[in-house]
């Protein structure tokens, strides 16, 4: 690597030119896709304006103008880039403007929000922030719930070897309730209804940090505001790691037993 008076990592270098996300970066270079200056780069390594980058053996774009989009993703659309998944969300959106990717998931069977860029550094740093932001669903489940359903759900549900953190919830309806949550398991909220024998009939994302849905019919995406991506940038600028995060909330799994 050429003397640099200012490097930076070489995933979040590949990141920030729009190919991909940071972790995806790592996944090119563990697999010996990455050369810097003719040579097969390692994890760690660091790079600067003068170290000649290529991926795959072509050299990286300039950075394209970065892009913000929210999109209601329609139930049966995966959340992954893959040109070989028929319904991959990348092919849902038809955004004309170059490559981009999800921030985060929303399962298949769910819809919703979700966010779409061509900026992997802001992945990173939303990602990372994931247990402190909040994001809002609609669920329904299969049948009717009484108040204690929702006072153990708020309280923290025993799924994952882990307990979910504390959560909102509020009922909608006999069958309905709208929760917020600010951490992302896997399938988090089915499991958590799961555990006291419910099933989820529907679950709508309707609100991420900052962004809803107003205005947005199933299908439809927009690109963020300037004053949205501000308030995000602000959001997410003293965000801890997700490691650490998810931390804070884990507890010793409740006595808690889920309803027969």
């Amino acid at each position: 690597m050429t003397a640099q008076t200012s490097t930076t990592r070489l995933n979040k270098y590949i990141s920030e030119t729009g190919l991909c996300s940071r972790r995806e970066a790592d996944r090119l270079i563990e697999g010996g896709l990455v050369q810097v200056n003719g040579q097969i780069a390692v994890m760690g390594l660091k790079v600067g304006p003068d170290d000649d980058v290529k991926v795959r053996g072509k050299p990286l774009r300039t950075k394209p103008k970065a892009v913000y989009l929210a999109y209601n993703k329609p139930a049966g659309i995966t959340c992954t880039t893959d040109p070989q998944i028929h319904g991959n969300i990348v092919d849902a959106v038809k955004f004309r403007g170059g490559r981009i990717f999800p921030i985060g998931r929303l399962d298949k069977p769910s819809e919703g929000l979700i966010l779409l860029t061509n900026d992997g550094d802001i992945v990173n740093k939303i990602l990372r922030a994931g247990n402190a932001h909040e994001k809002e669903y609609v669920v329904k489940v299969d049948k009717a719930f009484d108040d204690a359903f929702l006072r153990a759900m708020a309280a923290g549900v025993p799924i994952l070897d882990t307990v979910t953190q504390p959560c909102e919830i509020v009922r909608t309806s006999d069958t309905t309730f709208k929760i917020t949550l600010t951490q992302g398991l896997n399938r988090q909220i089915r499991r958590m209804t799961e555990y006291f024998g419910y099933n989820v009939v529907k679950l709508t994302r309707v609100r991420v940090m900052n962004i809803d849905l107003a205005g947005l019919k199933t299908g439809q995406w927009r690109e963020l505001s300037p004053q949205e991506m501000a308030e995000i940038d602000g959001m997410v600028a003293g965000s801890s790691k997700t490691e650490d995060a998810s931390a804070l909330g884990r507890r010793q799994p409740s006595k808690l037993k889920p309803a027969r």
